[in-house]
């Protein structure tokens, strides 16, 4: 029997140890996705908490801990839930006028679409239509069956958003503490890179939800002040969509301006679609060459190319979900093996530390945390 080549051997070693991480990983992600809802709710429950740990601060100095993450909770919900119902009372005071004002732009529409250079033939957006409205009463059954499901959907949503907000009440509280323990639990020899990895982690990940809240907050206001001098109706909840659309980094902000630029072009014509079309690129150049560089400097900065492949690698694996929890999920991972590499580097350059005198109690160092 010829002996084997050190090149195969090598591969071959290789080849086992790359075999065994991949069924580890595929483990993982299936166990993860076997209880998404709970990691869902966690995240945001984190989310919640990097944004209302500086307010809860500073009512701490002042009230009560528990006085202070229960005003800060309960503000926060109250604030949420008057602008959806400003955003509903706007869409209900602008109903008759947006199907009033549809109808005529689709018309329009239909006006320009069978005149040059298209050409199109005058019955086929009717029979589009009817077509559609053949569609829907035959699958009638069938859209009513979605519906019951979507109303199980509705259930687990309000279950995981029940979950987010308590968890996020303990890690106002009692953040710092639960950290502590957990890092009290392992062994001596690991806390140290733990409370490093922790602390980078928390660190990355609140800077970049600050960032990306400020970011999404100035995409909305510049298109709510915009699509309201341009006349286009709904421009409130299009300046909203845009807020929640910009948490996709790339893609949200241009779908959310997309869909603005089509209910311009049904309820006020082409031309002011055409302004709404120059505004996506306008404001996609403001947020990619002004408000990621300056907002985002507290964070990790990773390059667009990583940005995309994360988003769309997230989109795949798990939707909308997985596309907004990608580029903070990479900046974490790769703030702390930045911040584990330096620390190693650091400990080797260390000196050695002092002994300790008979009968003196152990050194008790830095507490590793994410700021609750």
């Amino acid at each position: 029997m010829p002996p084997v080549s050190p090149f195969l051997r090598t591969a071959a070693a290789h080849a086992w140890r790359l075999l065994v991480v991949g069924v580890a990983v595929y483990a993982v992600f299936s166990l993860l996705g076997r209880f998404h809802e709970i990691g869902v709710a966690l995240f945001l429950g984190l989310v919640v908490t990097a944004l209302l740990s500086p307010p809860t601060r500073g009512l701490a100095r002042v009230l009560p801990r528990s006085a202070a993450v229960a005003i800060s909770l309960v503000g926060s919900i109250v604030l949420l839930l008057g602008v959806l119902a400003l955003v509903g009372e706007a869409v209900a005071g602008e109903s008759a006028t947006l199907v009033r004002e549809f109808r005529e732009g689709l018309s329009s529409i239909e006006g320009w679409l069978e005149g040059p250079p298209f050409r199109l033939h005058p019955g086929a957006l009717s029979g589009l239509q009817s077509k559609a409205g053949a569609y829907l009463s035959e699958h009638r059954s069938t859209l009513l069956d979605t519906a019951v499901s979507g109303a199980g959907h509705v259930v687990q949503v309000l279950t995981v958003l029940a979950l987010a907000v308590f968890s996020s009440v303990f890690f106002l509280h009692g953040g710092t503490r639960q950290w502590a323990w957990f890092c009290g639990q392992l062994p001596e020899r690991a806390r140290g890179r733990v409370g490093v990895a922790g602390r980078a982690a928390w660190r990355t990940f609140t800077g970049y939800t600050h960032g990306i809240v400020l970011v999404a907050a100035t995409n909305a206001v510049l298109v709510g002040l915009a699509l309201y001098f341009l006349g286009v109706p709904l421009a409130l909840p299009l300046a909203l969509l845009e807020f929640f659309a910009a948490f996709v980094p790339l893609v949200g902000s241009p779908v959310a301006l997309a869909v603005a630029a089509v209910v311009a072009l049904a309820a006020r014509g082409p031309l002011i679609a055409g302004v709404v079309i120059a505004l996506i690129v306008v404001i996609g150049q403001i947020e990619g060459h002004l408000l990621h560089p300056l907002v985002m400097s507290w964070a990790v900065r990773l390059h667009p190319l990583v940005v995309a492949v994360s988003v769309i690698a997230g989109a795949i694996a798990a939707g909308v979900v997985g596309a907004v929890v990608a580029v903070p999920l990479v900046s974490v991972v790769w703030s702390v093996r930045c911040a584990l590499r330096a620390h190693a580097d650091g400990a080797d350059d260390a000196p050695d530390p002092p002994r300790r005198e008979a009968g003196e109690g152990p050194r008790e160092g830095p507490s590793p945390r994410p700021d609750g």
